[in-house]
């Protein structure tokens, strides 16, 4: 992309401190759980509209993005240990995200969250945080009108 193009910034800026899920998930899920859930999602992803946004290899992007998770719903910084900060909306700037790239992402999400009690552990209680992070964070990384 040239320096002259201009990227959509959603409006509210990025999500506020706070949003974050509640760490009492990855206590819960635990690690392998979380990188199942994501690994799921991936290849949901796979089937989906936006494929084309996601590298050839889907299991290894999600393990990329679970390691992000992790972190976020309470675990270690394993993102942060082997690629550095996550900076997750300049890390997606290259790719042309519009609101409905969003909305096919959150349905994919929301397949996989089905029965994520059964399937993953986790904590039924909690989901409603995780959508509102799912939902904030995803408004964020839309970089495209």
């Amino acid at each position: 992309m040239s320096e002259e193009q201009r990227f959509y910034v959603p409006q509210g800026g990025p999500p506020q401190q706070g949003i974050n899920p509640d760490p009492r998930i990855y206590a819960q899920m635990g690690e392998d759980n979380i990188y199942k859930m994501l690994e799921d999602f991936y290849l949901e992803l796979e089937k989906s509209s936006i494929r084309s946004l996601f590298p050839p290899d889907m299991v290894a992007a999600s393990q990329r993005s679970a390691a992000f998770f992790v972190y976020i719903l309470g675990g270690p910084p394993l993102y942060q240990q082997q690629y550095g900060s996550p900076r997750m909306r300049q890390r997606h700037l290259s790719f042309a995200i519009d609101e409905n790239a969003r909305q096919v992402w959150l349905e994919c999400f929301k397949a996989i969250l089905r029965d994520a009690d059964k399937k993953y552990h986790f904590p039924m209680e909690y989901m409603d945080g995780f959508w509102r992070f799912l939902e904030q964070f995803s408004a964020w990384m839309v970089n495209t009108k």
